[in-house]
């Protein structure tokens, strides 16, 4: 290694060449052979390179540690409300799980992003609006509307979450990408973090319990609670100080469950062609096909919108342009059993929010397979599919604030 850095130390491309071939021992060799390099415009930008510390060590400033701390503490209090006010538990948490985890994810970003006072009374008010509407909603555990209306609520607040993101500026698609990166991100970082958690947990409790102390009543009424209140600042907090790493790992799972989701998803079609299972006439297969579509337009959007979108390759776009499509497949079959089952059995708040949801869907699925054929037919760039993914993210918003606070009224709260 020695001998080729010496005599390619001009040579940029093959340096480049061995950095690539093996990084440990190149960088272990050209430090060594640094002293001998020097007065060399081309080493001495190696050796920079190879060295450079900076923003891949931090972990934020102090400050920004404190504020961690602090919101992660008020997030795990406000999930402890039902225990220190003896609220009913079915009652709080349905109505306000949202509002233990995106105030604090919002208050992080309106921080450090440093948001003007505006916005961030405007968010504030809307935070407050919410609150109080969804507690003041009539109890009623059969009512459908008002079960839509809170699963809905936590998707209303994550694109509050996302405005804040986006510093406020509603025209700025650039940053919707961004939001939509930092989500990929999250759920991955989110996902390490659990097994951590899960696995410190199993030995915590057995070390005690192997010195007969039993700690499980404790441990997961505060650590387990504390912890999973303040898992989604903390895993956000990792992606925003450790980007260089996070950055890498969630487009590199996305482009290896693409092909591996593809092929499931169109053994699974077959599959249901033979299991003699209906759709149009069994509720918990069409939920289950719902669940599958969403999942993988979350797989589309977060392969599309991951770093480098602009180097992806041919067959890459190629299986993204399959997924969408198979999915848009996936789609017209959920679409025509919602059809049917309103025509059969009339209008319903759970039928009404499907048919919405589907039909956005069905369209934004159109839209994105439209630009992965013209980018596979190279004749646009692969960016413009992500601009058309941010550009329909407002419809998104917009639908779950009508479901939330249209459907209740609209349907007499039934």
């Amino acid at each position: 290694m020695r001998d080729e850095i010496i005599l390619n130390q001009n040579n940029p491309r093959q340096l480049e060449r061995l950095y690539r071939e093996n990084r440990p021992s190149f960088k272990v060799a050209f430090n060594e052979l640094y002293p001998q390099l020097a007065n060399n415009p081309l080493t001495e930008g190696w050796y920079q390179r190879l060295n450079f510390e900076g923003e891949d060590t931090t972990w934020g400033t102090p400050a920004e540690r404190l504020f961690v701390i602090i919101a992660a503490l008020l997030a795990g209090t406000l999930a402890k409300f039902p225990d220190l006010f003896s609220l009913d538990e079915e009652f709080f948490y349905t109505r306000n799980i949202g509002f233990i985890v995106f105030p604090a994810l919002t208050a992080y970003f309106a921080w450090k992003k440093g948001v003007s006072a505006k916005v961030i009374a405007m968010v504030a008010g809307i935070f407050l609006l919410s609150l109080i509407y969804i507690n003041y909603l009539p109890q009623n555990k059969v009512s459908d509307t008002l079960v839509l209306a809170c699963i809905h609520l936590p998707f209303w607040l994550w694109s509050i979450l996302g405005f804040t993101f986006g510093e406020g500026r509603p025209t700025d698609w650039q940053s919707r990408l961004g939001f939509l990166q930092y989500n990929g991100n999250l759920v991955v970082m989110t996902a390490l973090l659990v097994i951590s958690g899960v696995l410190v947990t199993a030995i915590t409790i057995n070390l005690f319990r192997l010195i007969g102390v039993n700690i499980e009543e404790v441990y997961f009424g505060y650590v387990v609670v504390f912890g999973a209140s303040a898992l989604p600042l903390v895993a956000t907090f990792f992606t925003q100080t450790q980007p260089a790493i996070v950055n890498k790992v969630s487009p590199l799972i996305a482009n290896l469950f693409s092909p591996v989701v593809l092929v499931m998803l169109v053994v699974y079609l077959v599959a249901t062609l033979f299991s003699g299972k209906d759709p149009y006439h069994d509720r918990e297969f069409l939920l289950l096909f719902n669940a599958l579509l969403v999942g993988v337009m979350a797989l589309i959007f977060f392969s599309v919108t991951g770093s480098h979108t602009e180097n992806k390759n041919a067959t890459q776009v190629l299986i993204l342009f399959l997924l969408s499509a198979v999915t848009i497949l996936v789609n017209g079959v959920v679409l025509s059993a919602v059809l049917f089952r309103i025509s059969e059995w009339g209008i319903t708040p759970n039928r009404a929010a499907v048919l919405g949801a589907n039909l956005l869907m069905l369209i934004h699925l159109f839209i994105v397979a439209f630009h992965l054929f013209r980018a596979l037919t190279r004749k646009s760039d692969v960016s413009l599919v992500g601009r058309s993914i941010a550009l329909f993210l407002p419809v998104y918003s917009l639908w779950s604030a009508v479901v939330v606070f249209i459907f209740p009224v609209l349907f007499g709260f039934k």
